[in-house]
């Protein structure tokens, strides 16, 4: 069962409880037990020896990356825009892991009809008033901790096979930008006129993880002072 302090970590970093918080917690238990994995700790997180994959930007990532501690700042975190509520997990140098799959149709049926109608104006119509918003919340923390130890059979659990081992993060030279004098890595500088420019002041586009997942966006901001 997710504890209970791992759950108030978890409210820390994801900055409320969710159902889909917790469910990313208990899709990583899952696939630790199942994998063996007892605990990530310092020497793991540096060397990025243990892998978790999720497969889309929702609450869910989050409960993955405080359980495993593989985040998307020590490398370990990878994001595949698949669109589904997924984990796979995997031990470098290993041929196996395990991916859990939230089969959420399973899920949904564990929701009453006002907090389907709640979520829908607060979230996805987004016209949803501050109080609809709290009462939400309540809901949501309600069902969340009654996910706490959701039996297995609310997930998909498969055996995976590694054929494309993954690379550790390179390290890459910095140049610096011509224009703003910044700092930039050297694979996403622009070269012009052997001069080296960052993408934001060359104008050009970069990909970027927003709400819908892997997108091509021009920088959406300007320095003013």
């Amino acid at each position: 069962m997710v504890s209970e302090s791992l759950l108030e970590q978890a409210r820390d970093f994801h900055g409320h409880v969710c159902p889909y918080l917790v469910l990313g917690l208990r899709a990583s238990e899952i696939a630790f037990e199942r994998l063996g994995v007892t605990r990530v700790g310092v020497v793991e997180t540096i060397g990025e020896d243990v892998i978790a994959i999720v497969e889309a930007n929702n609450c869910f990532a989050d409960g993955v990356q405080v359980f495993t501690r593989c985040t998307f700042g020590n490398n370990s975190l990878i994001y595949l825009d698949t669109g589904k509520t997924a984990l796979t997990v995997l031990r470098r140098g290993e041929k196996r892991g395990v991916r859990v799959y939230v089969l959420s149709e399973r899920v949904k049926e564990l929701f009453p009809p006002e907090v389907d109608e709640l979520w829908r104006r607060v979230v996805a119509e987004r016209r949803g008033s501050r109080e609809d918003a709290e009462r939400l919340h309540e809901a949501f923390e309600k069902l969340g901790r009654g996910m706490l130890n959701l039996p297995e059979d609310f997930f998909k659990i498969s055996e995976v096979e590694v054929v494309e081992e993954l690379e550790r993060a390179p390290i890459f030279e910095s140049v610096r930008c011509e224009s703003c004098g910044e700092l930039v890595m050297k694979p996403r500088a622009v070269l012009k006129d052997g001069k080296w420019f960052c993408a934001s002041c060359a104008g050009l586009p970069v990909q970027a993880v927003v709400g819908r997942g892997i997108s091509t966006v021009k920088v959406p901001f300007r320095e003013v002072s």
